[in-house]
C-alpha cells in the first residue's frame, strides 16, 4: 500500500512467480528454486545466500551506473562508522584563527608562552611570507634544555619542513601520517603553504577516526 500510495516502483525477490510478492511487484526476481542446504530442508539457507548474492549485484550495479561516490556515502551516512573514515581533515581541525603560530626570529620564551598557551604541544614558525617552516614540540624543547633555551631563537630549535596535511584529505590520512611519525598534530597548509589550521589526535578520537 505504502509503495502504491507513493508510487515507489517495488522490487520483489522470490522463488515463487506466482507469489503474493511477485504479483504486487513491479519488477519481480524470480530466483532459482534449488533445494535448502538445511539437512531437515526447513530453514533458509540456499535461498538467503542467493538473495543476499542477487541484492548485493544490484546494489553494485546501480552504484556504478549513477557513479555513487564515497563522497556521497558519507553525505546519506554520516553517522556510521564507514561515514566516519570518509571525514576530511577540514571536518575535524582548528581554524586558523586558534593556531599557536611564531615567527622564525623570535625568541624561545615567547614560543614557550604561545605553546603553553594553546595546549596543542608545539607551535608552528613562520617564515617571512607567513608560510609554515617547521614547527617546535615537547620533544625539541627536551634536546635543547640544557642551552639556555628561552634566549635562543626558534630558529636554531625548530624542526623544519614538518609533516603537514590539506584540507581535503581524509582524516584516516591525516591519522595514518600520525601513527606512522608518533606525533599527535597535524598542521593543515593551504596551497601556498600558509597555516590553514590543525588537527590534533584528540580531534580524530572524539570524531571515531582513531
Amino acid at each position: 500500500a505504502f509503495t502504491r500510495r507513493f508510487k515507489v516502483p517495488l522490487i520483489g525477490m522470490t522463488r515463487k512467480p506466482h507469489s503474493s510478492l511477485a504479483m504486487q511487484s513491479d519488477c519481480p526476481l524470480v530466483l532459482p528454486a534449488s533445494p535448502e542446504a538445511c539437512p531437515n530442508k526447513q530453514a533458509p539457507t540456499t535461498s538467503t545466500t542467493a538473495m543476499l548474492a542477487c541484492a548485493d549485484a544490484l546494489a553494485v550495479t546501480l552504484m556504478e551506473r549513477r557513479g555513487f561516490s564515497a563522497e556521497d556515502f558519507r553525505t546519506f551516512h554520516p553517522g556510521g562508522k564507514l561515514g566516519q573514515r570518509l571525514l576530511h581533515v577540514r571536518d575535524v581541525m582548528h581554524p586558523a584563527d586558534s593556531l599557536p603560530l611564531i615567527a622564525k626570529d623570535a625568541l624561545m620564551s615567547e614560543a614557550l608562552v604561545t605553546m603553553t598557551s594553546h595546549s596543542f604541544g608545539c607551535v608552528g614558525v613562520l617564515g617571512d611570507r607567513g608560510e609554515l617552516i617547521g614547527i617546535v614540540t615537547d620533544g625539541d624543547l627536551r634536546r635543547h634544555m640544557a642551552n639556555n633555551i628561552v634566549a635562543m631563537k626558534v630558529m636554531d630549535v625548530m624542526t623544519a619542513g614538518p609533516k603537514v596535511t590539506s584540507e581535503m584529505a581524509l582524516a584516516v590520512e591525516a591519522l595514518a601520517i600520525m601513527n606512522d611519525r608518533s606525533i599527535t598534530a597535524l598542521f593543515v597548509l593551504d596551497e601556498a603553504g600558509v597555516p590553514a589550521g590543525l588537527v590534533h589526535i584528540h580531534d580524530l578520537l572524539r570524531a571515531g577516526v582513531a
